[in-house]
């Protein structure tokens, strides 16, 4: 069944939403989601499961932040059977972002490039919708991910960060730090550990005795050079991050295959080596200490499992849904599962790191 929806998608469903620029293809497949009725929860194998931050996964594969940036159909993640989403950037005011045209596709090269720059409703309409989703009993675990307002002046971009904590801290099950974006000015000088442990200082200040604090990641670039990813590892290490994302979107061009004279991140199949890499120097540089959430380039099952092998224990997915349809998910799941049994795994948890530990 997986492979028949894929191939329903790419023959019947792409070429229609292809003839649409890509943002108003994505507008329109976020309304048609946001419609339609709440399902179930589809029962995964255990042996895809794992625990993380306190947290039960029935499977590692999340919808990566971007597609649903105010949280408008978080219940049919959940009917696709991902096993956790992550909503927004989510900044403290509404925005509307940098203007149009700002979104492209590459087919030849299974890419896009956008610079979108954080549109946003805001904070308050966010939490609306999530109080809802919470009222009718969502599954998934729901990860948010927070970003400063464009302008916001840089000394005050830790209050963005910390008012975000303040109001929507207390609903998410884990929240993502973005401090990776290359659409925002300035907002990449924030990956220094300096800059980290500040924002971490006034987020924390927010959690009030007796309150829960939801685990925090960082979302970090694929640009970074390895001396600053080994500090901010450090950094995230000794201030008890409870994680990092790798990785965001990248501005590299050449060194990924693509040329193309558009401004903003790239996303896709080029960035998979590059992610790959980033993952597996975390996961070799910390030990294995840190959690990871390995995003960038996934388009099918043999990638998520090369993202785990390289240390990720869940993996998140954007780009391949505009390449291969909402039928990948289950197919990364269906082949996750055989690829587990066929390399001897019991779980998940056993593969992790694999690659790393063998090489």
């Amino acid at each position: 069944m997986p492979a028949l929806a894929q191939i329903i998608y790419r023959t019947m469903v792409r070429p229609i939403l292809f003839r649409f620029d890509a943002e108003r293809a994505h507008r329109l497949a976020i309304s048609v989601l946001a419609a339609m009725p709440a399902l179930g929860v589809r029962r995964d194998p255990p042996e895809l499961g794992i625990d993380l931050f306190g947290i039960h996964f029935t499977n590692p594969v999340g919808l990566a932040a971007g597609m649903d940036k105010d949280a408008r159909a978080a219940h049919a993640w959940q009917a696709m059977g991902f096993g956790f989403a992550e909503l927004g950037t989510i900044t403290p005011r509404p925005q509307p972002g940098n203007p149009p045209p700002r979104v492209w596709r590459l087919p030849q090269n299974r890419a896009v490039i956008n610079r979108l720059g954080f549109p946003s409703e805001g904070a308050e309409a966010v939490a609306a919708r999530i109080e809802r989703l919470r009222r009718r009993g969502i599954k998934i675990p729901l990860a948010l991910n927070f970003g400063p307002n464009k302008d916001t002046p840089p000394d005050r971009v830790a209050e963005d960060y910390a008012a975000l904590m303040r109001r929507l801290g207390p609903m998410a099950d884990f929240v993502v730090i973005n401090v990776s974006s290359p659409n925002t000015p300035g907002l990449r000088n924030w990956q220094s550990p300096l800059r980290m442990r500040e924002l971490l200082a006034a987020m924390g200040a927010e959690i009030a005795p007796g309150m829960r604090r939801p685990p925090l990641l960082v979302k970090v670039a694929p640009d970074l050079d390895r001396a600053t990813l080994h500090a901010i590892c450090d950094t995230a290490v000794a201030l008890k991050v409870d994680g990092i994302v790798a990785t965001n979107t990248t501005i590299r061009r050449e060194e990924v295959g693509i040329k193309s004279g558009l401004e903003g991140g790239l996303s896709g199949a080029p960035l998979l080596p590059v992610a790959r890499g980033l993952i597996a120097d975390i996961y070799r540089h910390t030990g294995g200490r840190i959690a990871i959430i390995g995003a960038g380039g996934i388009m099918s099952a043999e990638d998520a499992f090369g993202h785990i092998a390289a240390g990720a224990s869940l993996v998140e997915l954007y780009t391949g849904l505009v390449y291969e349809g909402p039928g990948l998910v289950s197919a990364i799941k269906t082949g996750l599962g055989a690829l587990l049994r066929g390399k001897g795994f019991r779980s998940i948890g056993e593969a992790v790191g694999c690659g790393v530990r063998a090489a």
